[in-house]
Formats: C-alpha cells, structure tokens, sequence
C-alpha cells in the first residue's frame, strides 16, 4: 500500500518494520474489515457519535482556518483541490509539497509537515 500511494518514497526497512509492529495486534483485522464496512454503510457505528456523524454527513463548511497538504506524487484516489476549496469559509491554503512526496506527509516531508501545522496555529 505504502508503495502504491507513495510510488517515489525510499523507505528503508527499519521505517517499515517500526510501523508493521502496529499489526501485531489479535484486533486489528476485524477494526480494518469493520472501518470499510462502516464507511460504506455496512456496519453500525458508535451509538454515541451518532448526531457527530450525521452533522458530519451533511459536510458543513469549514469556518476555522485551515491549510490542506498533498503530495506532488500522490498515488492514493483523491480529488483536486479546486473540487474542495470553497468548503472553506475561514482562512485557507492549499499546499503541494514537491519532490516526489507521496499520501504519507509526516513521515516522507516532516519539515513541510510541521511548518503546516505551525502556520496554520498562527493564522
């Protein structure tokens, strides 16, 4: 998956191998199988987020400042900026990190990654 959403990213194995640990966990095939099923509306959700959800549902615009981030070599389905931008009524940007960064910011531009979060704080 990492390869396919982010075709130009070198991971070595120790990277791999620090994130792998997190599927040594007895639960996590059935809370995978369950996200999906969920998202599309084959499972049940948390009863008490039920009213989060279906305000979430009705995708309100976003009032609070907000920059949104993708990678010059994303190779995950995702729409165009345009497509979403005028869900923002607060401050918004839009940044594309170049250099063959893939879905995975944190990990393959941390720098551009924090500087977003610290820009956006101070908008």
């Amino acid at each position: 998956m990492w390869q396919l959403a982010s075709p130009k990213w070198k991971f070595d194995d120790a990277t791999f191998n620090r994130s792998a640990a997190s599927f040594d966990n007895p639960d996590h095939v059935a809370v995978v199988i369950h996200n999906y099923r969920w998202r599309q509306g084959l499972a049940e959700g948390e009863v008490q987020y039920d009213d989060l959800e279906k305000r979430l549902a009705a995708a309100p615009n976003i009032g609070v400042p907000t920059i949104t981030m993708e990678g010059d070599a994303n190779g995950a389905p995702h729409p165009d900026p345009s497509a979403y931008a005028k869900k923002f009524t607060g401050t918004y940007a839009h940044r594309t990190i170049e250099g063959g960064i893939g879905h995975n910011l944190p990990q393959e531009a941390p720098q551009a990654f924090a500087e977003v979060i610290i820009d956006v704080a101070g908008a």
